[in-house]
């Protein structure tokens, strides 16, 4: 299990003067970061980008471009400006969201909204004309760099979606996730929700975590007036079994750091049962289960998962009142596969073409380092 640490803790009082009642001259400053982009599908890449942009200053700032914007440089979005500018809204590390930024990041904009700079990966962003959107804050010093995240982007997971491949499952024989099994019911908790929490449990597969879950998990967040939200992640084998073709999209390392950046989510049980039985109500001293409107599938003996919960009678079906699902995702995709498969040829060749003028001038200078030394 992993706690997303929800309850702030409270510090010693050392002794030391509040920030308030220094003088203005001691006083620190606060450093505000700026980030952007289209956000698109928000997988846990773009999490990662935004935690470490957090860790830069003290308030991050996070601009959002409008679907119009995106499809003008980069092709059509998945999902609407709407859609992407809750989902941002929605991950923990984010403190303010300008909606419709523009594409291109100028000292203007920071300046705008009082930020000291921006920060983005070290992956290629470009215009439609093929020009560095963060040129000109790179070239004021404006500009910080933190590593991409690695094994994740929007055109791969459009990728899988589209080839309908399996390879990107997780292998549950593996000694890890038999350790998780193993374990589920005799690691004690190194973090006791405080008293006074209601503890509230949900289950899924949370796949390509996006607004319908979240929509989902404010309303289970509401439910009581200090939740302690637990979400049960199943392994990819179990998903794929009640959902069939190549579900789920992203394995369960991936769906679990998603899952983790919602601001909503207190702490997440890998490899969770899917029936939710007595010993694991009973390890996490569950108040209440909850459920989304969507379908529940028996177990593989046929039995209702929520047995045990709805006999306690702690089981609740809630409403968000969004009924997008991951079909629903799919099935933007393929009816605009031709559309996806374009954008992202295109961008492709884009970040080829640029790599190939940066190596060009890499070697010129060193040739011409070469002929100065000679």
């Amino acid at each position: 299990m992993i706690r997303n640490g929800s309850h702030a803790v409270e510090e010693e009082d050392q002794g030391e003067p509040s920030s308030s009642s220094l003088s203005p001259g001691k006083r620190k400053r606060v450093i505000r970061v700026w980030c952007d982009g289209c956000y698109d599908m928000v997988h846990y890449g773009h999490s990662n980008q935004l935690r470490q942009a957090k860790a830069m200053g003290d308030y991050l700032v996070v601009g959002v471009h409008t679907d119009e914007e995106i499809a003008k440089h980069k092709g059509p979005p998945v999902f609407t400006q709407a859609e992407r500018y809750k989902m941002i809204r929605a991950t923990k590390w984010v403190d303010e969201i300008v909606e419709g930024a523009p594409y291109v990041t100028t000292l203007e904009t920071l300046d705008k909204y009082n930020c000291d700079f921006c920060m983005h990966g070290d992956d290629i962003t470009l215009t439609v004309d093929g020009k560095d959107t963060y040129d000109e804050v790179k070239r004021m010093g404006r500009y910080r760099e933190c590593k991409r995240t690695q094994g994740v982007s929007t055109t791969d997971l459009v990728g899988r979606m589209l080839l309908l491949t399996k390879s990107h499952h997780s292998n549950v024989d593996n000694t890890a996730y038999q350790l998780h099994t193993d374990n589920f019911g005799k690691v004690r908790l190194t973090y006791i929700p405080q008293p006074g929490d209601t503890i509230i449990y949900v289950a899924g597969a949370f796949d390509l975590f996006h607004i319908g879950h979240v929509d989902f998990l404010e309303t289970v967040h509401k439910q009581a007036e200090k939740p302690y939200v637990i979400v049960g992640l199943h392994f990819d084998q179990e998903v794929n079994r009640y959902k069939g073709k190549n579900y789920p999209i992203m394995n369960i390392h991936e769906r679990t750091l998603s899952v983790l950046a919602c601001r909503y989510v207190s702490e997440v049980v890998i490899g969770a049962p899917y029936a939710v039985g007595k010993d694991l109500l009973d390890h996490f001293k569950v108040d209440l289960v909850c459920h989304g409107k969507t379908e529940v599938f028996p177990d593989t003996d046929r039995t209702d998962p929520y047995a045990e919960p709805k006999k306690r009678g702690i089981f609740r079906i809630l409403d968000s009142s969004n009924n997008l699902t991951t079909d629903d995702i799919m099935q933007r995709i393929i009816e605009n596969r031709l559309q996806f498969e374009a954008r992202n040829q295109k961008k492709e060749a884009k970040e080829m073409a640029v790599i190939e003028a940066l190596k060009h001038k890499e070697d010129s200078l060193k040739i011409e380092a070469a002929l100065t030394n000679n």
